[in-house]
């Protein structure tokens, strides 16, 4: 019998996962890891070499961990979970002329529910991944908190997790910074850990190409929204677009337009199929609309409540007013300008260190415009 039970870990190949069972394992769970497989690169036609979480390398170094220390793994085929939910949507989104987000929907909506399901019949209590977070108990609530690594802290994406779910997750790796995850690899052996470069692309677009990506997952569509115009804030027609879905809120780079000065993409108008152009200056806006709310620090938000927002991942936070409107819809009135909000894109609300909730950013707005019909 184990000391603290049995624990269904994720394991990705990659030090981080590969740490956390480890450390697991050391304090006396009775770990089970698991690696899962959401997408074969192959099947969407790209031309690079699989890598990251999927590739078979990746499985293969997190099974050698499992061997080594004498607890089982097994592999868990998802793929079809996350073509339907998170590609679904990653191409939909584009198409809706928003930036998704897919690795938050992945980690929260499709590898949570799939690992707690294995963990019931595995008879694990709990779970655990490597995410450099914390979780704690406050007023009846599981609450995420940043990690002691700020470099690494990876709150930001568990903003989506629920409360029974967080209820039988654990971060062992929350205490600990990078730097300390790699002694500890160095000192039990792992140096091929410790070298493993890491990989921050998206898991099914490993070049880097999510426009090559729509148009073999959509063979029609470069026909359908090419031609498009781009236009000023002033509504001045400069030039001729690629489509609307192949651009992002706050690019600059590959338009294929010049005029004389930099310019950034704005907006971009689905039903009219434009790309706006504005200056720097053009791309701040007040506030924003977000839906699809997750709250964890509180059930609901009964006033307004000061708060520090990300709008992405590597964003430092802004000070910002949120405003709970309706059951599944919060404003956010920043307290300064804040430049390139992209709609698709996960907000995070964050008081202290912890996680007050989060959702998805449906649309941004100044302080001139109308909030009537959101």
């Amino acid at each position: 019998m184990s000391k603290h039970g049995r624990i269904l870990v994720a394991m990705s190949g990659g030090i981080d996962s590969s740490l956390a069972a480890v450390l697991l394992h050391e304090q006396g769970y009775e770990v089970i890891g698991m690696t899962m497989k959401t997408w074969d690169y192959a099947s969407s036609g790209g031309s690079k070499k699989e890598t990251g979480c999927c590739s078979l390398d990746s499985i293969n170094d997190a099974r050698n961990i499992a061997v080594n220390l004498g607890f089982p793994h097994y592999i868990l085929d998802i793929r079809n979970e996350f073509g339907d939910s998170v590609i679904d949507h990653f191409t939909g989104e584009y198409l809706e002329g928003r930036t998704p987000n897919p690795c938050v929907l992945c980690n929260t909506h499709i590898k949570w529910d799939a690992l707690l399901r294995r963990a019931d019949r595995l008879d694990c209590e709990f779970i655990a991944t490597g995410h450099y977070a914390h979780i704690r108990e406050e007023n009846n609530r599981h609450i995420i908190s940043k990690g002691v690594d700020t470099l690494k802290d990876q709150s930001y994406v568990l903003w989506g997790v629920s409360q029974e779910s967080l209820s039988r997750t654990k971060l062992p790796l929350g205490h600990l910074r990078k730097s300390e995850i790699r002694e500890m690899a160095t000192e039990r052996g792992f140096l091929e850990l410790v070298t493993k470069s890491e990989s921050y692309e998206i898991c099914f677009v490993p070049d880097n190409d999510y426009r090559g990506f729509l148009k073999r997952r959509i063979p029609t569509l470069e026909k359908e929204v090419a031609g498009g115009n781009f236009v000023m804030e002033d509504g001045r027609v400069v030039g001729k677009h690629e489509g609307y879905p192949f651009y992002t809120i706050g690019q600059r780079k590959g338009l294929g337009i010049a005029l004389g000065h930099p310019v950034f993409v704005t907006e971009i108008r689905k039903d009219t199929n434009e790309v706006v152009l504005g200056l720097d200056k053009d791309l701040y806006r007040d506030g924003m609309v977000v839906r699809k709310l997750n709250l964890q620090k509180y059930d609901r938000i009964e006033k307004p409540l000061e708060t520090v927002t990300k709008i992405r991942y590597k964003d430092a936070g802004t000070p910002a007013l949120i405003s709970q409107v309706s059951d599944d819809q919060i404003n956010v009135l920043f307290e300064q300008g804040v430049s390139a909000i992209a709609p698709g894109q996960a907000a995070v609300f964050y008081e202290g260190d912890d996680v007050i909730g989060g959702g998805w950013i449906m649309k941004s707005f100044r302080q001139t415009d109308s909030l009537s019909n959101n």
